[in-house]
């Protein structure tokens, strides 16, 4: 019979529709304003009495707290407040209440029902210039970049003079120079000659000072602008991979001037542990236990990063730092303790079979080297007025978090153990895996990106979806009459599947994104104006009503799905050769093409095969 669908299909679309209601129901909950507040450390938990704290400093501000809760799972707290323009000055306050031991940052808190949660609906992501967002301007240490390749360059050419029995005595390091100390003239030249074979980095020169004979090695200025220059294309790369580690959608990470980055986050969940994994340097060095008899020029006291265990003296001379490590996955030991296991590159690996092959028996350090933040507050004249303002500096952080024996020599691959629980070593795996930062970075800006900007953004482009869908529908009704409502509403069902599947797919929705939405609108009413087209054709020719709808609706399907599939290869297109802007553009226009042949063909076809077919229909109007 013409004009019948068999009951499944009906079965299908109404499941279709009805999981898209569901899926895009979280769109119409707000997120709300928030402060997230972690521990610089994953071994620091945020207890109640710390949210108590903070709740009180913010009360005794006037910044209503909409509620206070804390996440065993995270271990990390969460302010609810109720207005958007509080969030700025509660983080200050928060942040002066509970001191550097805590990352305090900006957060959007989901409100959707817990049971939309429980079936993995939630609101679509919105990019930087509609919901705003986190920028983060990192400031990247190139004399601490310079100094640590310095020191690596010092363990080499000491471990290739000991190797080659000549004998020296160490000195501090001079600016950009290694110093080192010999007893006479031809140990000199001797330790001179092999520094020249191996290295040509150095500008070499030669003085006396109290009987001996000094070897001074000077960095060259094309190799200190090499090693900036990596330093920030390194740390520029691994800030990436940790951006994609963090699962951010359209992040913008570039570079600005010689020694900045800029990440920008659009609708970030949790700009906390954001902040704090890309903030940490997550560098390693990997060092030999101190002897007994060691010189104490020669060593160096580190604390555990486990409190209670007295400190340890290591070696200065390095094995290799973090910049080797190439892979590393979390994982248990046969004992069920956490571990990390480590893999280098071939360089590194050399090296560490090098210092460990003749050092079987004695104990090698990991120390973990991060940057902790210290805020102090200072009254200052601002405008004419004083005023205590927050200056931020950092220290570094250096403490063992494993030493053991060495039990045979090692190469590419080892592990990592004595990391305390689970959520460290799957901290530390995921920062050497990202990539080892070359030199640290500081946060030399941190702000949250045009709430006010993003609220008209998002109203102006809403009320243009709007219109476009107003002027659509009385369109199609005029031209169309009953048909023409007919398109509308499958049109609004076309509308809640883009925004379900945006949801699903976590797609982000920009401005760019929007008009995407508006042109959709047209191209989904495209395929009904063909098919009514040619409806009323085939009445125009003589053709029955119940026939003249079916053939309509097969007749020009051909047509419909040849013009969407090459605008579709267009989106594709666009969304692999474009960035930001048009990326989003492209998102919803392929969403919405796919979207749109659903309701416009199948959609409005059960419609109409429900209301007409089947039936005597006398006049047809259209």
């Amino acid at each position: 019979m013409l004009n019948r669908f068999p009951l499944w299909k009906y079965l299908l679309i109404l499941v279709v529709l009805a999981v898209s209601f569901i899926y895009a129901a979280p769109n119409l909950y707000p997120d709300d304003p928030a402060i997230q507040i972690t521990g610089t450390s994953t071994a620091l938990e945020v207890s109640e009495a710390d949210m108590a704290r903070a709740s009180q400093a913010l009360e005794q501000a006037g910044i209503p707290v909409k509620a206070a809760t804390v996440s065993e799972e995270s271990r990390g707290g969460l302010l609810r407040l109720e207005r958007q323009e509080d969030q700025l000055p509660a983080k200050d306050l928060v942040r002066r209440a509970l001191g550097d031991e805590y990352v305090v940052a900006l957060n959007l808190a989901p409100t959707t029902p817990q049971w939309l949660r429980n079936l993995g609906a939630s609101p679509m992501k919105l990019g930087l210039d509609l919901s705003g967002g986190v920028h983060f301007l990192l400031e990247v240490d190139m004399e601490k970049a310079v100094q640590t390749r310095l020191n690596v360059y010092e363990g080499e050419i000491k471990s290739l003079l000991r190797k080659e029995r000549v004998r020296y005595r160490s000195m501090p390091q001079q600016g950009n120079a290694i110093q080192l100390g010999f007893s006479d003239d031809q140990t000199l030249a001797q330790a001179r000659a092999l520094v020249r074979d191996n290295y040509n980095d150095f500008q070499v020169d030669e003085s006396t000072r109290n009987d001996l004979r000094v070897l001074r090695l000077q960095l060259t200025d094309a190799k200190l602008a090499e090693i900036r220059e990596y330093s920030i294309k390194q740390n520029l790369t691994t800030v990436r991979n940790r951006v994609n580690e963090l699962g951010v959608a359209e992040p913008l990470v570039q570079r600005q001037g010689a020694s900045r980055i800029v990440v920008e986050l659009p609708g970030v969940q949790d700009t906390a542990e954001a902040k704090r994994i890309l903030g940490k340097t997550a560098n390693l060095e990997f060092r030999l236990a101190a002897e007994p008899d060691a010189a104490r020029a020669t060593t160096e006291a580190f604390e555990f990063r486990q409190p209670g265990r007295p400190p340890v003296q290591l070696e200065r001379n390095l094995i290799i730092t973090g910049d080797q490590v190439t892979d590393a996955q979390a994982s248990y030991d046969e004992n069920g303790r956490p571990q990390v296991n480590i893999r280098l590159d071939g360089r590194g690996g050399d090296l560490m079979n090098r210092a460990t092959r003749n050092n079987v028996g004695r104990s090698m350090a990991v120390v973990f080297i991060e940057q902790r933040p210290v805020t102090r507050y200072v009254r200052q004249d601002v405008d004419g007025v004083m005023q205590e303002v927050a200056i931020q500096s950092f220290e570094e952080d250096r403490k063992i978090i494993s030493l053991a024996t060495i039990q045979s020599p090692l190469g590419n691959q080892f592990r990592i153990t004595g990391l305390d629980g689970q959520g460290e070593s799957s901290e530390l795996a995921l920062l050497l895996r990202a990539g080892g930062l070359a030199a640290p970075m500081y946060f030399a800006e941190e702000r949250t990106i045009g709430p006010s900007l993003g609220a008209e953004n998002i109203t102006l482009g809403v009320q243009a979806a709007l219109w476009g869908f107003l002027f659509v529908a009385l369109f199609m009704m005029a031209i169309y009459r009953f048909f023409g409502l007919l398109a509308t509403v499958a049109l609004s069902f076309n509308m809640v599947v883009l925004v379900a599947l945006m949801s699903a797919l976590g797609a982000t929705l920009t401005l760019p994104g929007i008009a995407g939405i508006v042109l959709t609108m047209g191209m989904a009413v495209d395929a009904n104006v063909l098919i009514f087209s040619r409806i009323r054709e085939e009445i125009a020719n003589g053709m029955s009503i119940q026939r003249a709808i079916h053939e309509g609706f097969d007749r020009a399907f051909s047509a419909i799905l040849d013009g969407n599939l090459t605008t579709l290869l267009v989106g594709g297109i666009l969304f692999a050769m474009g960035t930001g802007p048009i990326k989003g553009f492209a998102v919803t226009l392929s969403i919405g093409i796919m979207t749109s042949m659903f309701t416009a063909i199948i959609v409005t076809r059960a419609m109409v095969n429900l209301i007409f077919g089947g039936r005597n229909v006398k006049k047809l109007w259209i």
